[in-house]
């Protein structure tokens, strides 16, 4: 099922949630052990990260696979185009049609650390809108998403100039956009303000990530670059006195977070989880429903 035909078919907000292959052999059980967890949650469909340049292609696309085929949940994978021919994408969309796999979220992605500038590493894409426009071409039956950053895109400091990017993917094809992590609601609320002013009516699905230990919080913004966090927050975490502290402060504050959102009708939430179960599962029955 294409992602734009759940977020039309439900009435109340959908949840979705976010996983990466395991580098290790050993952890392939742990992760499915972590969606047999969050099962009972009933998400809407999951995602799978693709590393930059596709350094985890085969493993994204047998987690995906195996995801499909050993839970019968809707999965989304990541695509990133940076470094990569349109032969090398191509054949990977191919791989996913004759799986049954409809689903995939459409990124630039980052610069492999091993080339020295961006110019270098670009090739037949070399930004998410030619990649959008290549599957609508060529897998016109794909569901696409994009990305979407209530914070600003880190290297596109003109905000309005942002929107205008991210209103041609959509008029390229893209169904859906699902945003970067975020700690600071009113971030999400102007975004989606801002993107109906550049006439983006697709639905922006917010991303949610709770911070769990001090040193996770510097490792998130060096991931989510430009993402902030708020000085109340910040300051909680700080004077913590352990990181089981933290993991409580970060549930309390990202399941606020949840209620507000629902509170105010969003599609959907999306939940990066870190292949774990603990934080998601708590902020689930810490919210309020119906």
């Amino acid at each position: 099922m294409l992602v734009k035909e759940i977020l039309d078919a439900k009435t109340e907000p959908v949840f979705s949630l976010e996983f990466f292959p395991p580098k290790k052999q050993d952890d392939w059980d742990k992760l499915f052990a972590t969606i047999s967890n969050l099962s009972p949650l009933d998400p809407s469909y999951v995602s799978v990260t693709y590393g930059a340049g596709g350094s985890t292609r085969e493993r994204t696309h047998n987690l995906v696979t195996k995801i499909q085929q050993e839970t019968g949940l809707t999965v989304v994978s990541h695509l990133t185009c940076i470094g990569a021919e349109k032969s090398e994408i191509e054949s990977v969309l191919q791989n996913y049609r004759e799986h049954g796999i409809t689903n995939v979220l459409a990124l630039r992605g980052d610069k492999p650390a091993d080339i020295p500038t961006l110019a270098e590493a670009i090739k037949d894409f070399p930004h998410a809108i030619d990649l959008v426009k290549f599957i609508k071409a060529n897998f016109p039956e794909m569901g696409i998403g994009v990305a979407g950053f209530p914070e600003g895109h880190p290297e596109t400091p003109n905000r309005m100039k942002e929107l205008e990017y991210l209103k041609e993917k959509i008029d390229a094809g893209a169904d859906y956009i699902v945003t970067q992590l975020f700690f600071d609601n009113r971030d999400y609320f102007d975004y989606v303000e801002r993107c109906e002013l550049a006439g983006i009516t697709v639905p922006i699905i917010p991303g949610i990530m709770p911070i769990m230990t001090k040193k996770g919080m510097i490792r998130m913004g060096e991931l989510a670059l430009g993402s902030r966090i708020p000085s109340k927050l910040l300051r909680k975490v700080l004077e913590a006195s352990d990181d089981k502290e933290v993991a409580e402060i970060g549930v309390e504050w990202a399941t606020n977070q949840v209620q507000e959102l629902l509170d105010h009708k969003v599609k959907g939430i999306h939940f990066y989880t870190l292949n774990l179960s603990e934080a998601t599962l708590k902020i689930f029955r810490n919210l309020k429903r119906g």
